[in-house]
């Protein structure tokens, strides 16, 4: 006897860590980069390519144009890379002037760092492209073999969330990584050649790194809650607009349109007032960030200019003090950044994650049973008692039979429980040996693909996939060929209506179906399940909001679609469960009537006061 494990589903959208750095997860996620480390390490290379060209542009700019060529200072301790004497080799090789020798390098140095910026954001963004394309698929391969128990307690929504926007926070994380390589690099590179240039002026410098990072810091988590209750108030306003103009005819009736202006009115004015606390927010923080700058611009010249003075110092080694400023104060403004960006990543990964490891799954038998080729169709349900939750029973000791080749309907109330022994037939949720039963063996042996196989279903909201009427009906099963597909639409009386159509088998169907009526949708599942061939059909409320014209060719098409088969009848409409040789009466999920038609309207019970209630209901509408 296996034991039936209870889940606590609210787990899946509890709050996870919210560290701002796993480290476990990163590690996690780099499975999936590992295809393509190739790319990645190709991707750095280029990035420290063009990193070092940036900070010798600089060197080129204050160094050889300033110092060698307009000052003519040659024998400054100042280090310049190597650019002085790279330029003497252009300039003598090619026989030109000293500044067409510095145009010409700087030309190349900037080509470098055009093209190898670009090839690195490329492989870049390729290898993240890949790696998360090939975790959203797991991701959706994982979650689609999750169990009915699963998507009973959990929105669909939220699994949406995970595998779209939640991926999506990866990539802009693992992107904002990317680029902070190529901003740090420069960072470390010019703080080199800053400090063997003058140690007081860098360290001066440094002291207002912090400092911009820390408002960074400051700014970035004041303007997340500005943010969030501008999107609030947004939301209030679509709300409101929304609710107001869909009923725009009630609120002219009442005369409400004076009362829902003021309403939107005061909506408005929050709305604006959020906003101008955002733009403020962005002004300081930006006017603040300037005046940084021009700090340490002062700072630069006030003693560059001392160091210049005493020969310790020459005037490109303090413009080049100018440009490396930029480089230092970039990458901490960028991290500061994307520290927001790297703790919603984090909280995305957790989910999905959390997601990957959800193991929850309906039972598989280790040696399932192999059935035959063609089963009976013999159905037993054995003192069966199921519940969702265990507080809240839904089946309670329900026993009945269906021979082969019989027509079993199921009456009740709504709420009676007869979903749900369908489900259960299907294999959709784990519970206890020996209870339900096909040809005499317990389905519980059986793999639940192979019971699958042989139960066809056919329920009132027919689902609609896209692509064409023929995908539709085959669903893409090898063993279902077009002519196969055809006949099934032909026995069914589905053949007319999709050969009108422009491209008859080959038409593209809408979004759910839009463009097919309820009826056709109707014949078309009609015709999905003919075509797949099962031995035990199970029909839910097929014939449901449909017309009667409509309904005409569909009860011909069922009586083809019932022959040699074992059927199952779930109906609310008693009329339309007059073929069935049994019926069986749920009610609170207790067997409480069983019999045919007849036999049943005889007992005078909960049947015929069902029966008697739709006849009455039926003679006031005609």
């Amino acid at each position: 006897m296996r034991n039936i494990v209870t889940r606590d589903h609210s787990m899946f959208d509890a709050e996870l860590s919210g560290s701002v750095l796993n480290m476990r997860l990163l590690g996690r996620l780099m499975q999936w980069l590992k295809p393509y480390r190739l790319s990645l390490l190709a991707s750095t290379a280029l990035v420290l390519v063009a990193s070092y060209a940036t900070v010798v542009m600089e060197i080129l700019i204050s160094r050889v144009l300033v110092d060698y060529i307009i000052i003519g200072e040659t024998d400054s301790e100042m280090p310049d890379l190597g650019m002085i004497e790279l330029t003497q080799q252009v300039e003598m090789f090619l026989a030109v002037s000293p500044l067409t020798a510095a145009g010409l390098l700087f030309a190349f140095l900037m080509s470098i760092v055009a093209l190898a910026g670009h090839w690195h954001r490329m492989t870049l963004s390729g290898a993240i492209v890949k790696g998360l394309r090939d975790l959203r698929q797991d991701l959706f391969s994982h979650m689609e073999t999750r169990p009915s128990s699963f998507y009973d307690k959990v929105p669909v929504g939220r699994i949406m969330t995970r595998v779209t926007n939640d991926v999506e926070a990866l990539y802009e994380m693992l992107r904002g990584m990317g680029a902070l390589i190529g901003e740090f690099v420069p960072f470390f590179v010019a703080l080199i050649v800053m400090f063997h240039a003058s140690v007081r002026l860098t360290l001066i410098l440094l002291c207002l790194v912090p400092v911009v990072g820390i408002a960074t810091f400051f700014f970035r988590r004041a303007s997340r809650e500005v943010f969030r209750v501008v999107r609030n108030s947004v939301s209030a306003l679509n709300q409101n607009l929304q609710e107001n103009l869909s009923g725009l005819q009630v609120v002219q009736l009442s005369g409400r349109e004076l009362r829902n202006l003021l309403g939107f009115t005061r909506l408005n004015k929050e709305n604006r007032r959020y906003e101008y606390q955002s733009i403020n927010l962005s002004t300081f923080y930006g006017a603040f960030n300037d005046s940084l700058t021009a700090i340490g611009l002062g700072l630069i010249i006030w003693f560059g200019g001392g160091e210049v003075v005493q020969d310790e110092m020459t005037i490109g080694g303090v413009i080049l003090f100018t440009r490396f400023m930029n480089m230092l104060f970039t990458p901490v403004v960028s991290l500061g950044e994307q520290l927001n960006v790297l703790f919603r990543a984090m909280a995305s990964g957790e989910r999905i994650f959390q997601a990957l490891d959800w193991d929850e799954q309906v039972h598989e038998p280790e040696q399932p049973v192999k059935l035959l080729d063609r089963v009976q169709g013999i159905i037993e349900f054995r003192d069966l008692s199921f519940s969702y939750d265990l507080d809240k029973p839904i089946l309670s000791h329900v026993s009945f039979g269906v021979g082969a080749g019989e027509k079993l309907a199921i009456v009740g109330p709504t709420g009676a429980g007869k979903s749900t022994l369908i489900r259960l037939l299907g294999r959709f949720y784990d519970f206890p040996d020996d209870m339900v039963f096909l040809d005499g063996i317990d389905i519980n042996k059986l793999h639940s693909r192979d019971v699958r196989t042989r139960i066809g279903v056919v329920l009132q909201d027919f689902h609609i996939f896209s692509g064409t009427i023929l995908d539709n009906i085959a669903l893409g099963s090898s063993n279902i060929s077009r002519e196969k597909a055809i006949e099934a639409a032909i026995t069914v009386n589905a053949h007319r209506f999709i050969m009108e159509l422009p491209e008859g088998y080959d038409s593209l169907l809408l979004e759910r179906g839009t463009n097919l009526s309820q009826g056709q949708r109707q014949l078309l599942a009609f015709a999905r399940v003919l075509a797949a061939d099962p031995e035990v059909l199970v029909l839910d409320e097929a014939t449901a909001s449909i017309d009667t014209e409509t309904e005409q060719l569909i009860q011909d098409g069922l009586k083809k679609l019932l022959v040699d088969r074992t059927a199952i009848l779930i109906a609310h409409r008693l009329q339309t469960i007059q073929q069935a040789d049994k019926v069986l009466v749920l009610q609170q999920g207790e067997v409480v009537e069983y019999g045919t038609h007849n036999e049943l309207l005889e007992l005078k019970g909960l049947y015929h006061t069902l029966h008697e209630l739709q006849f009455q209901e039926v003679k006031e509408i005609s």
